[in-house]
């Protein structure tokens, strides 16, 4: 599962980009109950979205170029630099040059093989989020490419991730560790892209009522993009879009 103890290669930060901040933190913080703190315009008005004084995401505006509003998962790295090279050798695609963010850290945006785009965090005075896997919080990631196997090979050569099969059903889910975890520190999973988006990391935000979550997102201008639906052994989860298209999951967790 997700923990605020970072290893090499998890998820530690997440944000969403926006053509509207303050929209799109109006929603969020109506549908998650985060309260929200602006950095300012020195900042081009980034947001820290937070639960209980813990920071659990970010709010962006989003570049000019920035087609597509979405979330990004940011994957921790000892070496925001050594890790482009490695991207570029696998194959994958730099979008954003590693760089400093004033003395916090140092980060870097690309896209793997199919075109998922994700970033690396090479922590400094802001280790990663303060808060996961409780409600209102990222509780899992989730890579959607058209080919699964094909980009098994690009992140196990980034980022030495072990990924196992695990039986669903009647089919079977890769689920991703960090190279250094142990069995309890599985943090994501691969599946089939389904029709109607492009290659994408989702987060799952876990919620205390999934179903009354998703109802309370269209009365905020969400969309439902897969209605509520149980898994055994895992939860209730739907899947969801921000009022500007960026997508994202809710889940409350089996217990």
């Amino acid at each position: 599962m997700l923990t605020t103890h970072y290893l090499s290669g998890s998820p530690c930060w997440i944000d969403v980009n926006s053509p509207d901040v303050e929209a799109s933190n109006t929603f969020y913080t109506g549908l998650f109950g985060w309260q929200s703190l602006s950095l300012g315009p020195e900042h081009m008005n980034y947001r820290f979205c937070q639960v209980d004084g813990k920071t659990v995401a970010g709010i962006a505006q989003a570049a000019e170029d920035d087609v597509t509003p979405e979330w990004l998962v940011y994957f921790r790295t000892p070496d925001a630099d050594a890790i482009a090279k490695t991207i570029e050798q696998a194959g994958g695609t730099v979008l954003g040059a590693p760089r400093d963010i004033e003395g916090q850290g140092r980060m870097g945006v690309f896209a793997d093989v199919a075109g998922a785009r994700f970033a690396v965090w090479q922590p400094g005075a802001t280790k990663g989020l303060g808060m996961v896997t409780d409600a209102g919080s990222l509780g899992w990631v989730e890579l959607h490419v058209p080919d699964p196997a094909a980009v098994r090979p690009f992140y196990q050569a980034v980022f030495g991730w072990n990924i196992e099969d695990l039986p669903m059903g009647d089919t079977s889910y890769p689920v991703i560790s960090p190279a250094e975890g142990g069995e309890t520190s599985s943090m994501a999973g691969i599946v089939q892209l389904q029709p109607g988006g492009g290659p994408h990391w989702l987060p799952y935000f876990e919620v205390p009522d999934c179903d009354g979550t998703v109802s309370l997102a269209q009365r905020l201008g969400g969309t439902v993009r897969t209605p509520a639906m149980t898994t055994d052994g895992v939860g209730r989860m739907a899947f969801l879009a921000d009022p500007f298209g960026a997508r994202f999951a809710v889940i409350t967790s089996s217990a």
